[in-house]
């Protein structure tokens, strides 16, 4: 593991190393995202060399547009739908790190259109992990997946790496089955290589930037500049909430600690701070209502929802192997978030703000 349990204590809680970033040549997937945004913008301010990989948004507006972050890297377009389009655009390039962050990401529209969700979660990951079988000089790979892969009995216990994968709904089903399908590519290809392959179970993420349809965070930033009320199906649902930075940081030095210790675990979950706070969602946006301004939510019920009500996930394993943990509770997050939204609104550059949250983060003790 690198890090035995006995050295807990003493482990200084890790952030990612700007010295082993930089020049490093890194293929990341989904950049044009949300979450692939800011890693991009964090990676190329250490000084690595990004090549990006994803579909052109499907929002606007994007952060990929607001914050240029196609100016910050090697932004290729492509469909990890299409194997032949991804062999062809990843052919003869070289990368030493891999962070596969591309994915269709809404519970809700993996219900809609449960086939194109698993195309491009389950089989999206097979193209990818397929194009980079035998590639010289890959040093790590890092498949994220979801705090939503575990077997769900609505317990409220919080999940840790050996509970039981499953999913009742298809976007769980999918990341789940992701995780099966990078194990066994992983055991079966690039063990034998000596590139080790993992998965990061990451929770709920919020930030500044996320204007997709259908999340928490981007439907209240809608709704406040609409001087409306956000409709809320589940208030009393619990999310294991996470900023975006705090997420970003998370696999940043799993992935760093992968290429340094292949005996590494080849899977961790990412959340919240042991003893933190639990956050209802209903509290989540009150909190970010009213630092926006805006009304008050609403509820209105949807008994046939397939969405967990509680959800929890346990990241104690993640600080004792990578001395590692989340900096911002979710008050915090919640903040830092509407503060983006806020500035961005009012006129400030976007990147700029990115810049000086990641700052005010990598300063955080």
């Amino acid at each position: 593991m690198g890090v035995g349990p006995g050295a807990l204590e003493a482990v200084v809680l890790t952030r990612p190393d700007s010295a082993f970033w930089a020049e490093k040549r890194v293929l990341l997937t989904g950049h044009t995202g949300f979450k692939g945004g800011w890693t991009a913008i964090w990676l190329a301010a250490m000084g690595a060399k990004v090549t990006g990989l994803a579909l052109a948004p499907d929002q606007q507006p994007a952060l990929f547009d607001l914050a240029d972050v196609g100016g910050l890297v090697e932004s290729r377009i492509a469909d990890l739908r299409d194997a032949t389009e991804v062999a062809q655009t990843l052919m003869a390039a070289r990368f030493d790190l891999v962070l596969h962050m591309a994915a269709q990401p809404i519970v809700r529209t993996a219900i809609a259109d449960p086939v194109a969700t698993f195309a491009a979660n389950i089989m999206g990951t097979a193209h990818l992990l397929q194009a980079l079988r035998d590639r010289p000089g890959l040093a790590a790979v890092l498949v994220v997946t979801s705090d939503k892969v575990y077997a769900n009995a609505e317990t409220g216990r919080a999940f840790t790496e050996g509970d039981a994968l499953g999913g009742k709904d298809p976007y769980s089903a999918s990341k789940a089955a992701t995780e099966i399908l990078t194990a066994s590519m992983a055991r079966s290809y690039f063990d034998r290589a000596g590139v080790p392959v993992a998965t990061a179970r990451g929770g709920n993420v919020i930030g500044g930037g996320d204007f997709s349809r259908d999340r928490i965070v981007a439907d209240i930033v809608r709704a406040a500049a609409a001087d409306e009320a956000v409709v809320l199906r589940h208030p009393e649902a619990t999310r294991p909430w996470q900023h975006v930075l705090d997420c970003a940081a998370g696999y940043l030095v799993y992935l760093e600690r992968l290429a340094q210790d292949p005996a590494t675990p080849r899977a961790l979950n990412f959340g919240p701070a042991p003893g933190g706070a639990e956050v209802t969602v209903g509290e989540l946006a009150s909190r970010a209502t009213a630092a926006l301004g805006g009304r008050p939510w609403r509820h209105e019920p949807d008994p046939g929802s397939l969405e967990a009500k509680a959800l929890g996930i346990d990241a104690s394993l993640t600080r004792k192997v990578l001395g590692f943990e989340s900096r911002l509770a979710a008050p915090e997050a919640i903040d830092w978030s509407m503060e983006w939204y806020r500035r961005q609104a009012a006129g400030e550059p976007a990147l700029a703000l990115c810049h000086e949250q990641i700052a005010r983060y990598e300063a955080l003790p």
